[in-house]
C-alpha cells in the first residue's frame, strides 16, 4: 500500500480495464499512499480519514454522494481525461472539493485518429485490406479508390481543441472547412474557414 505517512489517494485498482495506468503507479507512490477501492470498502473506518484525493482512471471509481460523504478529508478529485460529464460538479463543490482534469492531454492523438478514420472511410482502407489479405481475392475493382479527400469539403460540429486540430490536418489535403460553433474562431489558419452560427434544418 505504500508509506502510511504519505497522503492517501483512492484509486479503483491496479488491474483490469479500470486499473490505473501501470506507468503512473511508481511515480504516484513516490508522493502518495495508493488505496484501492476494495481496500477502502473493507476498512472504511481506517481509510476514510486518510484519503485526501481520488484519482479517476476510465471514470472509476464512480464518484457518488455516498462516497463523497464518507471521505471527510477529501480535498481534490483528479480526472485523467477531458470530460467531466460523469461528475456532479455542483455537489462536489458544495463539499469543498476541487476537481482537476487534463483537457489537452489526448487532443493531438484524438485528432490524428479522427483524420485517420476519415481517410480510411473515404478511401475504403479497411475493406481494401480485407480484400488484399483474403486468399479468395483474384483482382480488385477498378473503382476501388473510394471518394476523393483532397479538395473535398469537411464539416466540423464544435470547433474546440480537437476540432481545430482536425481542421489543421485537413488543410494539408486542401479541404474546404465548414464549421459550426457557438463563437467564431478568428485569425491565422481559420481566416479561410466558413463559420455558421446555426445548422440549417432540412
Amino acid at each position: 500500500m505504500g508509506d502510511p505517512a504519505l497522503p492517501g489517494v483512492l484509486v479503483f485498482g491496479f488491474e483490469g480495464p479500470y486499473g490505473i495506468c501501470e506507468a503512473h503507479v511508481e511515480e504516484l507512490q513516490k508522493h502518495f499512499t495508493l488505496i484501492t477501492m476494495k481496500q477502502f470498502l473493507e476498512n472504511k473506518t481506517e481509510f476514510s480519514q486518510k484519503i485526501q484525493a481520488i484519482y479517476l482512471w476510465g471514470g472509476r471509481p464512480v464518484i457518488d454522494r455516498e462516497l463523497l460523504l464518507s471521505l471527510p478529508c477529501l480535498k481534490i478529485i483528479g480526472n485523467s481525461g477531458a470530460g467531466l460529464d460523469h461528475l456532479d460538479l455542483p455537489f462536489i463543490a458544495s463539499c469543498g472539493v476541487k476537481v482537476a482534469h487534463t483537457p489537452h492531454a489526448v487532443s493531438t492523438p484524438t485528432a490524428d485518429l479522427g483524420m485517420a478514420l476519415l481517410l480510411a472511410s473515404a478511401r475504403r482502407v479497411v475493406e481494401g485490406c480485407q480484400l488484399a489479405v483474403s486468399p479468395d481475392t483474384k483482382h480488385f475493382s477498378i473503382n476501388w479508390l473510394g471518394q476523393e479527400v483532397s479538395g473535398a469539403t469537411l464539416g466540423i460540429i464544435g470547433m474546440g481543441t480537437i476540432g481545430y486540430k482536425i481542421a489543421q490536418r485537413a488543410k494539408a489535403f486542401e479541404m474546404k472547412i465548414l464549421y459550426h460553433n457557438r463563437n467564431r474562431t478568428h485569425g491565422g489558419l481559420c481566416a479561410s474557414w466558413l463559420w455558421g452560427s446555426h445548422i440549417p434544418q432540412g
